[in-house]
């Protein structure tokens, strides 16, 4: 088990607003009840609670880091699609099922874009994202449900050993030397994921045309309750866009950007 790949499932707890929140709540019990920091820590734990609960700043925030949609006539027919995984649920049983989680539009629009004749092919680029063995890998899974949809297996080719972003340009572009007839790519991934995921590409010496899915934002919202009345799933959102920040930072840093 490679030190990165624990490093960055270690970095998703730490990287929490929950978590930040439950830390400032406990500075704040454990200070003197007659000193000045217990007023300090709660006070920091209310800012943080509102700017984590506060709806319209997570929405906007998403908006601002997200890759824009692209709509579909826009797309120029590409030889493939690359459709990262990390969207199913391999810890849910029965495993006599294919389990997708909230990334699930990853799968959906690549199937789209097949259906529109915009790719002639799809690549499923992903092992395992979980530290424990797996039976069967995501790309299989997803090739699975693609079969399942009327996509015959002669327009399916599965890269299944990835377990990152940087593994899934670099095992992609292996693949892709057993076969030279695909010159021209289109990439699905998660519209926040999208700007790491170009860069890796782009590191290996691949190209893609970006096409967003799985877009955490919507529309920004012309009334005062998202920005107002405190939102429970604001947590989440703020969550992921701090953890995928902070990936395309160590990305950055690490050079595989």
């Amino acid at each position: 088990m490679g030190v990165f790949f624990l490093l960055s499932k270690l970095l998703l707890i730490l990287f929490s607003p929950g978590l930040w929140l439950l830390a400032l709540l406990v500075a704040a019990l454990r200070a003197r009840a007659t000193g000045p920091w217990r007023k300090r820590w709660l006070w920091a734990a209310v800012l943080l609670l509102f700017i984590g609960g506060n709806g319209g700043l997570a929405n906007s925030a998403l908006l601002a880091w997200e890759k824009p949609p692209v709509p579909l006539r826009a797309v120029a027919p590409a030889d493939a699609a690359v459709l990262l995984t990390g969207i199913t649920m391999g810890s849910k049983s029965p495993h006599d099922r294919v389990y997708l989680g909230s990334g699930a539009d990853r799968f959906t629009n690549a199937l789209w874009l097949y259906r529109a004749k915009r790719v002639r092919r799809i690549i499923i680029s992903g092992g395992s994202g979980s530290t424990t063995p797996a039976a069967v890998t995501e790309a299989a899974e997803l090739a699975t449900l693609l079969r399942l949809a009327g996509v015959p297996s002669r327009d399916l080719l599965l890269e299944e050993r990835s377990r990152n972003t940087r593994e899934n340009a670099l095992y992609t572009k292996e693949l892709l030397a057993q076969y030279p007839n695909i010159k021209s790519l289109v990439l699905v991934t998660s519209a926040f994921h999208q700007r790491r995921a170009l860069g890796c590409f782009a590191k290996v010496g691949l190209h893609p045309v970006p096409f967003p899915a799985d877009f955490r934002s919507t529309d920004t919202p012309h009334n005062l309750t998202a920005w107002l009345v405190p939102d429970t799933d604001a947590f989440g959102r703020w969550s992921g866009l701090i953890h995928e920040i902070t990936g395309y930072l160590t990305y950055r840093i690490m050079g595989y950007l």
